[in-house]
């Protein structure tokens, strides 16, 4: 087994945790009405929830192993395939090459992304070139891993398209596999013993439609709506954490929730290891509007009694494109000069009244 997923300590028991909605997976796919109004009210209220029952665990687990194969890499070798600045995420992030927060601090992180592109067109190159450690484990770990996410992600926007009274198929059109998104894999290794409190990933919304996550450890807080209390969400075994993003935040008129959230240092004696993290985002393809689709009854009665400055914040005028480079373009420590920056890379949380 990969080294994140061996002898880890459990949660603390003084540490409270902030309790999510468990969705039973298979009861979505079985179209069982209670469970697909539970993750109703999990995507409307605190936007996070538990997912289990979901066939991926070891898909998640192999892709931790592929993880360590590009870190132990030489630097020298890593940073050929280095992200950039320009506003695209897809290949290898080095330690302190996003920023944390306003003043400018670097992160602690080490990742490397992997665009669903690459891994639905393999051996053809559709977006970038990668590390030959990647291209080696892309047909039996990267694209099995993108298959499942990909059709996780499909069946929860269907069941959302459902519930926001929109015409079959509508937020299926914006999430062609064969169309060219921002989606990807996201490998992150944060180090053990990181000072108290440190921020590994300052307080954001993510950028697109749907987040599947797994965590070895503790870390990832979210800020409950209407607090001002982080909260920890402890990763639970054979579960993965997922999360609505702004993407879906807009296309719904705010009635689905793009929650704050961060990352620390894992809690108690959890601090003593390497914290892993594997995600798969969900994107809209890249020429998708980003803006409410008022179209349904439902979302445009929500969206007309909201305060002018949140419909503001939820009608960019801009395409998915258009804001995941904005963001991720501000979040380079390459790029900052100045709280100015951070603000620049903000999301929905803007507007909220």
């Amino acid at each position: 087994m990969p080294v994140p997923v061996q002898n880890l300590p459990e949660w603390p028991s003084e540490v409270e945790a902030h309790p999510l909605l468990v969705i039973d997976y298979q009861l979505l796919k079985a179209g069982d009405k209670d469970e697909i109004n539970r993750l109703w009210e999990a995507g409307t209220t605190l936007g996070f929830w538990y997912l289990k029952n979901h066939g991926a665990e070891q898909d998640f687990v192999a892709m931790w192993g592929m993880g360590e194969e590009v870190f132990k890499l030489p630097l020298e070798e890593k940073m050929k395939y280095e992200q950039g600045d320009e506003g695209l995420s897809f290949g290898y992030k080095a330690v302190g090459h996003y920023i944390v927060d306003a003043v400018g601090n670097p992160d602690p992180v080490e990742g490397v992304n992997v665009a669903k592109d690459d891994a639905l067109s393999y051996p053809k190159v559709s977006r970038r070139e990668y590390p030959s450690v990647i291209n080696d484990l892309m047909d039996p770990v990267i694209t099995p891993f993108v298959e499942k996410c990909v059709g996780i992600s499909n069946t929860l926007i269907e069941i959302f398209n459902d519930k926001l009274g929109l015409p079959e198929g509508t937020l299926a059109k914006f999430h062609k596999r064969e169309e060219f998104s921002s989606s990807e894999t996201r490998t992150i290794k944060a180090p053990a013993n990181l000072t108290p409190g440190k921020l590994a990933i300052g307080g954001h919304t993510d950028f697109g439609t749907l987040t599947l996550l797994v965590n070895n450890l503790g870390g990832l807080q979210v800020l409950p709506p209407g607090t001002t209390e982080w909260r920890y969400a402890r990763p639970l075994p054979g579960h993965m954490i997922c999360n609505v993003g702004d993407a879906l935040t807009m296309f719904s008129g705010g009635l689905l929730n793009s929650n704050i959230h961060r990352v620390v240092p894992p809690p108690g004696s959890q601090s003593k290891h390497d914290r892993w993290s594997q995600v798969y985002f969900t994107r809209p393809a890249n020429d998708t509007p980003l803006s409410p689709l008022l179209e349904s009854s439902i979302i445009s009665t929500a969206f007309n009694n909201l305060t002018p400055e949140r419909q503001q914040s939820l009608s960019p005028g801009v395409t998915a494109y258009e804001w995941f480079t904005r963001r991720q373009k501000n979040y380079r420590t390459k790029n900052h000069k100045g709280a100015e920056t951070w603000a620049a890379n903000r999301g929905t949380e803007h507007g909220r009244a």
